[in-house]
């Protein structure tokens, strides 16, 4: 009876450690995916910074985060650089990322 009682003890925290571990793989993947759209949004802008492609830095940097499923929170131009910070929501809890795009110095 007692080695029962060790093993239910034993099986519920192996439960949730696979429980908090796959809370944790999902979080970095989505960070993963809001990094991704914020260096598409970066990158987008630049290049309507630089008219490479037609139209306002900051209105393509938005189209393409939607696209990614973001929002655009800031979009700065400085000359021919771009940084765009995007947001998206993970449950309750937002995750932002940065990115800046550009030419070199």
């Amino acid at each position: 009876m007692p080695g029962t009682v060790a093993a239910v003890g034993g099986a519920g925290l192996l439960a949730a450690t696979v429980v908090a571990l796959c809370a944790v793989a999902g979080a970095s993947a989505h960070a993963q995916k809001v990094a991704a759209a914020a260096d598409a949004a970066a990158l987008a802008a630049a290049d309507a910074a630089s008219g490479a492609v037609p139209g306002v830095p900051c209105e393509r940097a938005a189209e393409v985060a939607d696209a990614a499923g973001a929002s655009v929170v800031r979009c700065d131009v400085d000359g021919l650089i771009a940084t765009v910070a995007v947001s998206a929501p993970w449950g309750a809890l937002p995750a932002e990322a940065i990115a800046r795009a550009g030419p070199p110095p």
